[in-house]
């Protein structure tokens, strides 16, 4: 495996399309911009005009933004467009948004005339420290998240942060229940550092995290040992409860914020995580203005019925990352249903 090449810089935006010849030679011809109607009007303007000076013949199709978007028949619709356009197996596509485009346009590129390549440029702190790196791509069913993808590595990444100087807040803070995530199970230095991280200064606090996730990926790319499925704490209760709640209703780090602390919580009672960790977890969350409760009146039953569908449940058994302090994780085989019910029970 061959990870994809990763330029991070501020203002380097403008770049794309050299980036694209020096770096993506596969990417030669004609190219969809994939964005969404958030995105487009801030930065498509800059990106097509990049690529077209770089003598690459580029469109743009817009898609409503939000996770409802992610679907199967939203990447259908996505395809059709691609066909009107003329895209042919020497074309290639390019991700322009946060973390619902790149695994939308990454899995419509896994498919299309059975697969092209395809360029991320994500735009959100999100997907700058996380989804842009791993190959990871899909779309969600009603009975889960991501139920329907493949692995597909983009051919380059370009991460200019001096995009992220445009989200709202809530959008910038749901990027770093992701990085926490990164700090808890490998990086006790990396999770330290987040209080001083602001959207002037993170430009190597994302090249930290894309590192940190490049490294692991490296060591298992298709989760066929456990040193990948290490990126899964706080994902199993986390897009369980994302589900539940109804896609596009609780942001995607939100939903992982509260995995966090349900998988901390296990983590106490199962793995000797310290309860003073555990309490650094929660007030690192709280810190960015992320959830730690739920609503008393949020439909836990929903969450139950989620985790039947969850993947990393294995032949009616659940592979549970837990962290045995900041900085050192481990999956178990020993965390049972009745963990699960406790841990939800604490975020009430």
């Amino acid at each position: 495996m061959k990870l994809s090449k990763v330029e991070v810089g501020a203002g380097i935006l403008p770049g794309l399309g050299a980036f694209v010849r020096q770096f993506a030679p596969q990417c030669r011809h004609r190219c969809a911009v994939v964005s969404d109607e958030n995105v487009a009007p801030l930065f498509a303007d800059r990106v097509l005009e990049s690529l077209r000076e770089a003598e690459l013949v580029a469109d743009l199709v817009i898609i409503p933004a939000g996770e409802t978007s992610k679907t199967p028949a939203q990447a259908g619709a996505l395809c059709e467009q691609l066909a009107e356009l003329g895209l042919d197996r020497r074309s290639f596509l390019v991700s322009l948004g946060g973390g619902m485009i790149s695994d939308l346009a990454g899995f419509v590129a896994s498919i299309y005339l059975r697969g092209i390549p395809y360029v991320s440029v994500p735009t959100t702190l999100l997907a700058q420290v996380d989804s842009c790196i791993g190959g990871k791509t899909g779309v969600n069913l009603p009975a889960g998240k991501n139920l329907i993808g493949r692995f597909h590595h983009p051919a380059f990444v370009l991460a200019d942060v001096e995009t992220l100087r445009t989200l709202p807040d809530q959008i910038w803070n749901e990027g770093f229940a992701e990085a926490i995530k990164h700090g808890v199970i490998a990086d006790a230095k990396l999770f330290d550092s987040i209080p001083e991280v602001t959207r002037e200064n993170c430009e190597e606090f994302v090249r930290r995290n894309i590192a940190l996730k490049a490294a692991i990926v490296t060591a298992d790319e298709r989760e066929a040992t456990d040193a990948r499925a290490l990126l899964n704490f706080g994902h199993t209760l986390g897009h369980a409860i994302e589900q539940a709640a109804g896609y596009g209703r609780m942001l995607h780090g939100e939903a992982i914020s509260l995995g966090l602390v349900a998988a901390a919580h296990v983590s106490v009672q199962r793995a000797g995580l310290s309860k003073a960790d555990s309490d650094r977890i929660i007030d690192a969350l709280q810190a960015k203005q992320l959830p730690v409760k739920l609503p008393l009146d949020f439909p836990r039953e929903k969450i139950f019925a989620a985790l039947k569908h969850d993947k990393k449940f294995e032949n009616g058994r659940i592979r549970f990352v837990v962290a045995h302090a900041i900085g050192r994780a481990s999956v178990s085989d020993r965390v049972t249903l009745a963990d699960l019910e406790a841990a939800t029970a604490a975020l009430f």
